[in-house]
Formats: structure tokens, C-alpha cells, sequence
């Protein structure tokens, strides 16, 4: 059914969609309406006479997935419960529990409470699964059982939880919930402050420049602002915090489109906070969007030091379009430049391999640029680091691992197998990651590498042609040789591993805050950002 979809409803569909949220394709009117009739045709004698039952709903809403997956990640369509949530990640404001939760099949997993909010209070912890909302058992709701958790400011909701096999059952008052942008800021030393901006939303400028405000008056006389993690959001927001640090009037990004209408650029429009102020930016590969505009404006303006790795290279521009029904779509409607000229992006969907796959460009096709002082940098997607810190990390395993949630249910058992006097003093040993290996042996993770889908396609088609007989033997050797090397790859990857696992086993005891007082002292971007800042000289050196 859905293969018959993609090849016969896909255009008709891309073409209704052109035709209702742009005029940029008015001389193509006849092609379109002749698109539409035929889909309108071709769904009328689909639901008509298919041989089993059908559902329009869900035959248009694979026909709409289908084709918008064709484009980019990033052109989605919304529907009214994903509008609503959009809302929420802009403003940053709820009412719920103060939690945040994951949904899977049958059962809600408290993923964090959020300290001396609702959830907090009532004791739930990371790990709890919820079994029923008041008298809902999740198991048979067919919906989003998250909504249940949330309800008027006031209101009350009973919520039954199972925690290491026994069964509990909590009352919570559900109240206003407060997403910070900045969840964190301090010194780290006498001269040093520290600022985590984990999200774009619409605080995420005058918290900052709180933060920074705040952090100059108890003396600090350099400023680490920390990006890792973060997603992005809001671009005017991005543009606000470069201007905390850069004078009023400099180019902060362009953003390139098709649609005349849609090429802008974008200054600072205010008077800045401190232009003088050394200052370090940490990206990781997860800092995307509007945190590759700050790291990659304050670079390319010589007006900061990047430290960590290189940046997830998100540089599309998405606009949601309002449709009917409360719906939405977002669409990329551009592209995002550096003041340098760079282009944040990072995959080229639209000119993909023979897989299907998105392409990178390749390092010798990299494009050199030139910052304000005339320092190279590069195209090529993300955000490169002046100064790397890097650790090894193989992303076939580790995203296997984490999308298994086996960290986070390794920390949920050592959380209630160990008890930690003095968080600061925490590190895991050997001994922890070995147990570690066995918890993933017993929960029997296996992951596939490209290698192993190359050589069982060879070994098919080898099938397919009896030949495998004679070459069955050595593919055995291969296999068992390559599984031998899986083993190692967990070794290689130990450091990264034990920083997913640290992180999120101290968060089990202090919190997201305490989580950020113990990097201060343990965090190896933030101590090399505290060593640069440290020396003038090797600063200065960077911005050379």
C-alpha cells in the first residue's frame, strides 16, 4: 500500500502543496492543476474500490510524509499536538509537571525532573515508568499519553509509577513550568565566568544578557559561553547574543533563497554589553542552527575562541506556513550564511548517492574563507573549532547505545545500586565500565556496521548465484573476524561512553544544576577554555 502511495501520490501531492502555501509557481499553473485533478482522481477510486477497507486519514498522512521526506529533515508538516509543542519550545512556558518525559509503547519513562517542580516534589525520579494517568492505564490509550500530565495551573493528577519492579502511587499538583534558556551560570574562578545556553527560545537573549550582566558585576573578567548540546530555535535570538559582544551595526548572518523575498540580512541592532571582554564559545556536534550563527559569527569577527568539536552543520532556514484545521507546514525556505560567506550546511539532500543518502562534501572541495583579521577558515558544514577537543567516538555503536536507552538504564541501576557521599569526587573506574560491558552483553545489544551490510549483501547475492558454497567458508572467517573487532570498538570508545554515562548518572543525584557545577571541575572543554583564557597571549594567538 505505502509503495503504491510513493510512486502514484507522491508528485500529485508535492504539487498540491506548491500550489497552496507559494505564488512562486504561477507559470506552472496548468502542470499543477493537472497534478491535482489526477491525485483527486486517484484517492476518489483508491478509497472507492480498493479490495480491504481503507482510512483517508492515513493514507494522506504517508502520501504527505512520504513526499516531504523526499526533500529534507527539516520540511515537516505539524499537526496540532506538534504545533502546540513548537509553541512551547519558542516560549520556553507550560503547565504540566515540570518533567520531562518519554513516550513508548505502553508506558511514560520519566527521563528528568526538573528541580522543585511538580514532578520533583512528588518524588518521581528518572527511570520511574508510569503505568496510568488518574483511571487511564497508558497501555490503552492510542494517543499521546504525555498529554494526560498536563492541566490547568492548580489542578491535580494521580499518577501510579513502577521503580525497581514495585508499584507506587504519587498525587502531583500540576503548576506553571518554566523552560530556562539558561539553565546555569557561575564563575568557575575569580576571573572566570561560566554561561550554559541550552536553547533559542525567546528568553534565551535577555537571560543571557542577565547572565553576563550578573557574572561582570561579581568580577569576572572572561566569559565562557557554553553551546554544546544545543539545538537552536530562534535566529533573532542568535543575532541578540552576538550583539552582547560585538558593536551595533556588524553583519551577523545572510540567508540566500530562490524567493527574492526571502534574501535578508541580518545586523546587530543594539548597543553591546562588553566588545572587549575575552571570550570562549564550546560547540560540540550536537550544536546546531542558531548556535552554529553565534559560534560562527563571533569566529568569523575574531571576536571569540571556538573550543570543542566540529558543529552538526545545520544551515536551513524553515518557515512554518499555516495551513487548516489548526495545521502546519514547515517548510526550508533558505539557506544560512557566516559573515565570512560560509555556509553552515552540512548534507547536500538534494544531489544524493546511490543509496538515497544525503552527501557531504568532501575535505579536498572545502572552500577557504577569511575572518575579519584575515584568519582562514572553512565551508564545508559546521562550525570547525579553533582549538579541538575531541573524543574518540564511533557513531555506529554509540547511537546504537543510545537509542537502545542503555545508558540511561545503566545509570537508573547504578543510581539505586550505589550510593555517592561527595558528587564531586565521582568518577567511574574500570571496574564500572566493565560492568557496563556485561550489562550490554545481557541485555543483548548488537549493532550492524556498514561493513557487515556490505559483505551480507555480497553474500546474498552470492546466494542468489550459488556461489556461496565455495565462498561460505571465508565469509564465516569475515564475519566471526569482524565481530572479534565490534568487541574492541567498545574499548576504543571507553572514554566517550564513560562521559554519556557520568553525565548522566550525576544528573541522578544532583540534578542538571549539580551536573554543571561538577563540569566545572571535570569537563575537558571547560578546562581547556579556562587554560586559554588564562593567557593572553595564547588567546590573542587564536585570533591572530
Amino acid at each position: 500500500m505505502k509503495r503504491l502511495l510513493k510512486k502514484s501520490v507522491i508528485i500529485p501531492v508535492l504539487a498540491c502543496g506548491l500550489f497552496l502555501t507559494t505564488t512562486a509557481f504561477k507559470n506552472d499553473f496548468f502542470e499543477i492543476a493537472k497534478q491535482l485533478e489526477i491525485f483527486t482522481t486517484l484517492f476518489k477510486e483508491l478509497n472507492m474500490n480498493y479490495v480491504d477497507e481503507t482510512n483517508p486519514g492515513d493514507l494522506m498522512d504517508t502520501a504527505i510524509k512520504s513526499m516531504l521526506a523526499d526533500l529534507d529533515p527539516y520540511t515537516n508538516f505539524m499537526n496540532e499536538q506538534d504545533v502546540e509543542a513548537a509553541r512551547i519550545n519558542n516560549t520556553g512556558d507550560y503547565t504540566g509537571i515540570g518533567a520531562k518525559i518519554k513516550t513508548l509503547k505502553d508506558k511514560l519513562i520519566v527521563i528528568e525532573p526538573y528541580k522543585d517542580y511538580p514532578a520533583d516534589k512528588a518524588g518521581l525520579k528518572a527511570g520511574d515508568e508510569i503505568l496510568k494517568v488518574g483511571n487511564i492505564l497508558i497501555q490503552d490509550y492510542k494517543d499521546n499519553a504525555g498529554e494526560l500530565l498536563r492541566g490547568v495551573t492548580g489542578s491535580s493528577v494521580e499518577v501510579t509509577y513502577k521503580r525497581q519492579g514495585k508499584t507506587f502511587t504519587t498525587t502531583i499538583d500540576r503548576a506553571e513550568v518554566e523552560i530556562k534558556a539558561v539553565p546555569y551560570y557561575s564563575k568557575i574562578n575569580d576571573n572566570t565566568g561560566y554561561i550554559v545556553l541550552s536553547r533559542f527560545n525567546e528568553k534565551a537573549a535577555s537571560e543571557t544578557n542577565y547572565a553576563l550582566r550578573d557574572l561582570k558585576a561579581q568580577g569576572a573578567q572572561r566569559i565562557i559561553l557554553d553551546l554544546r548540546g544545543n539545538p537552536g530555535g530562534l535566529l533573532n535570538e542568535a543575532i541578540k547574543i552576538v550583539n552582547l559582544f560585538v558593536p551595533k551595526g556588524q553583519l551577523v548572518v545572510t540567508t540566500k533563497s530562490k524567493v527574492k523575498k526571502y534574501n535578508k540580512t541580518y545586523y546587530t541592532q543594539d548597543e553591546p554589553i562588553d566588545t572587549e571582554i575575552p571570550l570562549v564559545v564550546l560547540i560540540d556536534g550536537s550544536s546546531a542552527s542558531a548556535s552554529e550563527i553565534v559560534s560562527g559569527s563571533l569566529q568569523d569577527l575574531d571576536r571569540a575562541v571556538i573550543v570543542g568539536s566540529r558543529s552538526f552543520g545545520k544551515g536551513l532556514v524553515q518557515r512554518p506556513k499555516q495551513l487548516i484545521y489548526g495545521t502546519q507546514v514547515k517548510i526550508t525556505i533558505s539557506r544560512y550564511y557566516t559573515p565570512s560567506g560560509r555556509c553552515i550546511q552540512a548534507l547536500d539532500y538534494w544531489h544524493r548517492n546511490e543509496k538515497g543518502e544525503a552527501v557531504r562534501v568532501k575535505q579536498e572541495n572545502y572552500n577557504e574563507y577569511k575572518t575579519k583579521s584575515g584568519r582562514k577558515v572553512f565551508d564545508g558544514g559546521g562550525i570547525f573549532p579553533d582549538a579541538r577537543v575531541e573524543t574518540s567516538n564511533n557513531p555506529a555503536i554509540t547511537n546504537a547505545i543510545l537509542k537502545n536507552n542503555l545508558i540511561f538504564d545503566f545509570a537508573t541501576k547504578y543510581y539505586y545500586n550505589h550510593k555517592v557521599e561527595n558528587i564531586d569526587n565521582f568518577k567511574l573506574t574500570d571496574s564500572d565500565f566493565n560492568d557496563f560491558k556485561s550489562y550490554l552483553k545481557s541485555n543483548n545489544f548488537s549493532f550492524e556496521t556498514e561493513t557487515e551490510k556490505a559483505l551480507n549483501k555480497a553474500y546474498e547475492a552470492a546466494t542468489k548465484e550459488e556461489l556461496n558454497i565455495t565462498i561460505d567458508k571465508d565469509f564465516k572467517t569475515l564475519i566471526n573476524n569482524l565481530n572479534k573487532s565490534k568487541t574492541s570498538i567498545l574499548d576504543d570508545n571507553k572514554d566517550y561512553l564513560l562521559e554519556l554515562l557520568t553525565e548522566e548518572i550525576v544528573k541522578r543525584y544532583v540534578y542538571r544544576e549539580g551536573l554543571y557545577d561538577y563540569y566545572k571541575t571535570h569537563d575537558n572543554e571547560i578546562k581547556k577554555a579556562t587554560e586559554i583564557l588564562s593567557n593572553p597571549s595564547v588567546y590573542n594567538g587564536f585570533l591572530r
